[in-house]
């Protein structure tokens, strides 16, 4: 699934924070953010057909899957368990010929014989939060589970995923059917992924010895060699070139937002535009990650996965301009959710992690912060239907984008006032929630918190969502008035 993820280090972020955070680019599925406390000893794919028996006294977990999961399978996208550790899954990933030649997808493949079996397929990104979540303690430890799940029943697609708790992230990336590698996100930096392959260093002495900073399946290497996948010239190793894709499609739907996050973070650090650019938007090889010039907020992620080039002649809401809607920007319109998390490691275990979550086409929508470790999530982000109801910050937030997007000229300011509005009531309302709790001891108020916080967004954005509202009604292409003759 078409997505865009930023991983945020530790020495990196505003407040020592580690943040993970991935625009989910689905097919307009409602999604809904929930609480899962009763996890299922099987788990059955819907697109793989597999049924794998689970361990276990599971963790619960927050969890943001489709409304409809018996139609299309769950989704759950993203989510932090009750011991603190986050998961984003997945980021679709790009491979090339000699790798699938050399260890295919595993597919599902129905019995085509009345007296023959169905064979399942392995696992997905419909899948692999449910599968892992739930049973790790530490990012570390949810490499080390997906990566045995990954080598026995395989994958159908290419995927990164993203594992955090408040020490460290670790990056995974699959590589063909069964075979994978991770390597752990720097404190001190940033990593941008935009559908490609990313990794672009690795060290397999250290992945096959300490493991300190890279890990891979134990068949990675010798399959690489065998199969001569290694085209790097040199000594320094760059999975990209072995793994990875190298297309024409890459310039225009992968690696310009590569370069528009780069460009955001680091301005100065490489010349982005004009005469002899160090990186174009169509440029192979822009760093995955990056000391950022500044440290990076939830407002700073917030924007960047909300952007549509901005600043550049491809914003696709510039008039007149040749250029405008020549790359696929990071904030599309077809996003299902975006959740930013953020794990705090100067806050009680209690209420360090944070969700905030996002409906809908981030350019226009706005981040609510939840606290994970509760028994439910409010109403409404919990009670999404199939039925459209503003009452729902799904389909309140999808209202908006929609309406916004028609009459954007108008309605910019509207959309800044509201995003401004609910980021500064996030953080009064994050502050004031846990000098309270920490102030008294009393951790068990945080579903009342969170309950205020979501009332309190759900005001703005039912303010903000009729002013919108009536900016398309007074701009509609059948209105009339007698001094127009």
């Amino acid at each position: 699934m078409p997505c865009t993820t930023i991983l945020v280090g530790k020495k990196a972020s505003y407040d020592g924070s580690t943040m993970i955070a991935r625009n989910d680019d689905g097919r307009f599925d409602t999604k809904k953010l929930i609480v899962v406390k009763n996890q299922p000893r099987k788990y059955v794919s819907k697109i793989g057909h597999l049924e794998i028996e689970l361990p276990e006294n599971p963790l619960d977990y927050t969890s943001t899957p489709n409304v409809s999961a018996d139609v299309a399978g769950l989704w759950a996208a993203n989510g932090i368990n009750s011991e603190n550790v986050a998961m984003t899954a997945t980021e679709t990933i790009t491979s090339n010929a000699i790798v699938l030649g050399a260890d295919p997808y595993v597919t599902y493949k129905k019995a085509k014989k009345r007296g023959e079996k169905d064979i399942p397929g392995g696992l997905g990104e419909e899948d692999l939060v449910v599968v892992t979540l739930p049973y790790i303690h530490s990012a570390r430890e949810g490499v080390i589970r997906l990566g045995a799940l990954l080598e026995k029943y395989g994958t159908y697609e290419p995927n990164g995923i993203a594992f955090s708790d408040k020490d460290e992230i670790w990056w995974l990336e699959t590589i063909g059917g069964h075979n994978w590698m991770a390597r752990r996100v720097k404190d001190d930096e940033y990593v941008i992924m935009p559908n490609q392959l990313g990794i672009d260093y690795f060290d397999f002495e250290d992945a096959y010895g300490e493991q300190k900073e890279f890990m891979c399946s134990k068949s990675l290497k010798p399959l690489m060699e065998k199969y001569h996948m290694n085209l790097n010239q040199g000594e320094k190793f760059n999975p990209r070139l072995a793994f990875g894709s190298h297309s024409d499609a890459d310039h225009v739907y992968n690696t310009p937002r590569a370069w528009y996050m780069a460009r955001f973070f680091n301005p100065r650090t490489y010349k982005w535009e004009g005469d002899n650019p160090d990186f174009t938007p169509e440029s192979d090889d822009i760093p995955w990650s990056l000391v950022p010039e500044r440290k990076i907020s939830v407002e700073d992620v917030k924007y960047i996965l909300s952007s549509y080039y901005q600043g550049t002649p491809y914003n696709p809401y510039t008039r007149d301009n040749p250029l405008r809607g020549k790359y696929r920007p990071i904030g599309i319109s077809r996003t299902d959710v975006m959740a930013i998390l953020q794990i705090r490691p100067y806050m009680p275990k209690e209420i360090a992690a944070v969700e905030w979550i996002c409906f809908g086409s981030n350019a226009f929508n706005v981040p609510l912060p939840l606290y994970t470790n509760v028994s439910k999530m409010p109403e409404y982000v919990s009670g999404t239907t199939e039925r459209v109801d503003s009452n729902n910050f799904y389909w309140a937030s999808r209202l908006f984008g929609a309406l916004a997007d028609s009459h954007f000229g108008t309605s910019v300011m509207f959309i800044e006032r509201y995003q401004n509005a609910v980021a500064a009531l996030g953080h009064r309302y994050l502050n004031e929630s846990d000098e309270a709790m920490v102030g008294t001891g009393k951790f068990d108020i945080k579903e009342e918190a969170n309950e205020k916080m979501a009332k309190a967004v759900k005001d703005e954005t039912d303010k903000y969502l009729r002013q919108v509202l009536l900016d398309a009604c007074s701009h509609m292409k059948n209105g009339y008035n007698r001094s127009d003759n």
